[in-house]
């Protein structure tokens, strides 16, 4: 390569880097050719993120299976404390200590609580009832116009569920789901910092009261089967169990949420993939592992950081800086997936190859409990509605607008349930 040759690709690098950082419109829309342009140019990117500590972007599917289990990458942010204050503020640190945001051994032992607590036999309980908000959530969702599937669909399904199994009381969720919305949104100005710490509050302050409730008075729910897991060695402590309560309630919607957004989305946007979904129904769940691949609610992995200096292909990450996993440009890499930019709900092997739910020892608890309420939500809507259309073009679909986002998702998703309707009236 020539020294232009080298400074035009350094230059187009700088620029995809920039338009990420600035969280720009046209990168919202479609981050994928920003990640294409760092997997061949700068596969081990330093970035400089609004939370302005250094960081490193892991943008290929190898490197980024290798990061996302390799100890010397670690997730105890704890052990990064300056950098832990920088980007998240000193009133996060109660919700934190939880199994997300450590290493093992203490990662092992909370883990093996909450899956103690999270068994199949428990989730696969729920079937019913997911069903049974499913069906109620579409009732409500009006065939006279437009309707937003978002708040009124994707949103508190996942939302219901998790609170029902957590054993968050009805009258309480809406406050509750508010304060969670305003812990995911919250960028990193001063303004916005001041924020997060009053709903950061807030939300520890109701934990800290319905977990006294639970011990008051135990029912049938998760929360009260951790609580009576405390008497146990090893168990968690009060800190541990409000900070894990916390992680399962927003982990445990918000990311789904999107998914069915996301999933609606892309088969509608592919009405051909759709159609044979619809005429084959066995196709569904691998639909929704292509989903997972192609749009997937994660963007990137959660923050990370170096406990030694690491070499990764020609670039050092050096001892100390964060690690960021680019989830969604992994999952498009050609290197792995043929053809990875064309949506195909018959793409063999996905379940064990995209890294939509991480991998390794944080592989996410919740996937199945995820799977099912995207398998139920999917084929009650399609099967309810067949001709549900979105209500504004694929190219103006309103995607979330932050920075190197966790999240990737609609802003709102617009829709005609029943397009026959509208024409009759």
């Amino acid at each position: 390569m020539t020294q232009l040759d080298e400074r035009e690709t350094a230059d187009a690098t700088a620029e995809a880097v920039s338009k990420a950082s600035r969280g720009s419109a046209d990168y919202r829309a479609n981050p994928y050719p920003v990640y294409e342009r760092l997997r061949e140019s700068a596969p081990v990117c330093p970035i400089s993120p609004p939370h302005g500590v250094e960081t490193y972007l892991i943008t290929r599917y190898d490197d980024a299976k290798t990061a996302l289990t390799d100890p010397r990458i670690s997730k105890d942010m704890y052990a990064a404390i300056d950098a832990y204050h920088t980007i998240f503020g000193d009133s996060s640190v109660a919700l934190d200590d939880n199994m997300l945001f450590s290493d093992p051994p203490k990662h092992t032992r909370l883990r093996r609580i909450v899956n103690s607590a999270f068994t199949p036999r428990r989730i696969e309980s729920l079937r019913p009832r997911i069903q049974q908000i499913t069906d109620e959530l579409l009732a409500k969702c009006s065939t006279e116009g437009p309707v937003d599937l978002l708040p009124s669909f994707a949103f508190p399904l996942p939302l219901i569920v998790i609170c029902e199994l957590i054993g968050i009381p009805d009258d309480e969720r809406e406050e509750v789901q508010k304060l969670c919305a305003v812990v995911a949104r919250t960028g990193f100005s001063k303004a916005d910092k001041e924020k997060l710490a009053v709903a950061e509050g807030a939300l520890r302050d109701y934990f800290v009261e319905i977990i006294a409730r639970k011990r008051a008075k135990a029912s049938d729910d998760l929360l009260s089967d951790l609580i009576r897991t405390q008497d146990e060695q090893g168990a968690m402590n009060d800190g541990e169990l409000l900070s894990t309560l916390w992680v399962l309630l927003f982990a445990g919607h918000k990311t789904t949420a999107y998914l069915i957004g996301n999933a609606v989305f892309n088969l509608l946007s592919h009405r051909d993939q759709l159609r044979e979904v619809m005429a084959d129904p066995e196709l569904l769940p691998n639909a929704i592992e292509e989903v997972i691949r192609y749009e997937g609610s994660v963007e990137n992995a959660t923050f990370r950081h170096a406990l030694e200096d690491i070499a990764m292909r020609d670039t050092l990450i050096p001892k100390g800086a964060l690690v960021q996993v680019a989830v969604a440009s992994a999952n498009r890499d050609p290197e792995r997936f043929e053809s990875p930019d064309t949506f195909d709900v018959k793409r063999p092997g996905l379940q064990s190859a995209h890294l939509g739910f991480g991998s390794g020892p944080h592989y996410c608890l919740g996937a199945p409990l995820a799977r099912m309420e995207m398998r139920i939500a999917l084929s009650t809507l399609f099967g309810k509605y067949p001709t549900v259309e979105l209500a504004v073009p694929p190219g103006e679909a309103d995607w979330l607008k932050v920075p190197f986002p966790a999240f990737r998702g609609l802003e709102s998703l617009p829709v005609v349930l029943d397009p026959a309707r509208l024409l009759t009236d």
